[in-house]
């Protein structure tokens, strides 16, 4: 079972160039840097990674939730939203239209790529989206109504990630993959209109696709999209982690069951915010990383 997330992991080709985004723009702080170190870089079978630089930042907040960045070369090619993955983090915000108009108003790595409005018709939730330094899609949301009642909402200008989306071919195959490995099953799939993906690809703004939200708890779902046909697999640097949003972590109850699916044998990990907890990593039904971290 899957209880919360933790972290979500980001390879970018310029530290610097990201701390000051999400410092300037997002209003997140930087809590740790490092380099990653030997068994870490074991347990994810990225030997390439040892040693290499990373930042945990987190929001203002204080919200247990963070974002690593780990220093990689830019991979050839890759886009955001052209791939299957892990693909884009919703925050919770306090305005998504006050975010648009600072990012119009002075320079920013971070571009605009959907303007704020609601999800829907007569929709209590508005949101924006914005594409970042490393070619990762944050989505800036407001909840409003019941919705507010049950997502929660921000006490600082951008808080807590609260959804990850995972794009990949195959909507009922993702669906399978985490209702039998965690026993957490996703909601009937339904249609909805998705502007940067549609954008990505070449699509009418307007274009629908199929999706299903599964929710871990109260505070913390997964998105599960299903992407065009002209979207593919995503391209990886050998010993590297996957580009853009490269790999969630989540707080589980064990990882014995699942020792046998694990990319390398789990491993305690003492940096923070393991902490000296077992964590180990497993893929998904759309090639995404999921880094499993066992609860104290």
């Amino acid at each position: 079972m899957l209880k919360l997330i933790l972290i979500v992991t980001l390879n970018v080709p310029n530290l610097a160039d990201v701390e000051a985004a999400y410092t300037e723009s997002i209003g997140y702080r930087t809590i740790d840097r490092g380099t990653i170190n030997a068994e870490l870089a074991r347990v994810w079978a990225t030997p390439a990674l040892a040693q290499r630089p990373y930042l945990l930042m987190q929001p203002a907040s204080g919200e247990p939730v963070y974002l690593r960045f780990v220093q990689s070369p830019a991979v050839p090619g890759y886009a955001a939203m052209k791939t299957h993955g892990w693909n884009a983090i919703e925050m919770l915000a306090q305005d998504p239209d006050e975010m648009a108009r600072r990012l119009r108003a002075a320079p920013s790595r971070f571009r605009i790529v959907g303007e704020p409005r609601p999800l829907g018709p007569n929709s209590p939730i508005r949101a924006m989206q914005i594409v970042g330094p490393a070619e990762e899609v944050l989505y800036i949301t407001k909840p409003g109504g019941e919705a507010a009642q049950q997502l929660g909402t921000a006490s600082t200008f951008v808080d807590r990630p609260f959804i990850i989306i995972l794009g990949g071919p195959d909507l009922p195959a993702m669906q399978r993959f985490y209702a039998e490995t965690f026993g957490i099953p996703a909601g009937a799939a339904i249609q909805a209109r998705m502007t940067v993906l549609n954008k990505a690809h070449g699509l009418d703004i307007e274009t629908t696709h199929p999706l299903a939200m599964a929710r871990l708890s109260a505070r913390f779902s997964l998105e599960l999209d299903e992407y065009p046909p002209t979207a593919t697999e995503r391209p990886r640097l050998s010993g590297e982690l996957p580009p853009g949003i490269a790999m969630v972590s989540f707080e589980t109850d064990s990882l014995d069951r699942l020792a046998d699916r694990l990319l390398a044998p789990a491993g305690k990990i003492a940096q923070a915010p393991y902490d000296g907890r077992r964590v180990g990593v497993l893929r998904g039904a759309a090639g995404e990383l999921l880094e499993l971290v066992e609860a104290p």
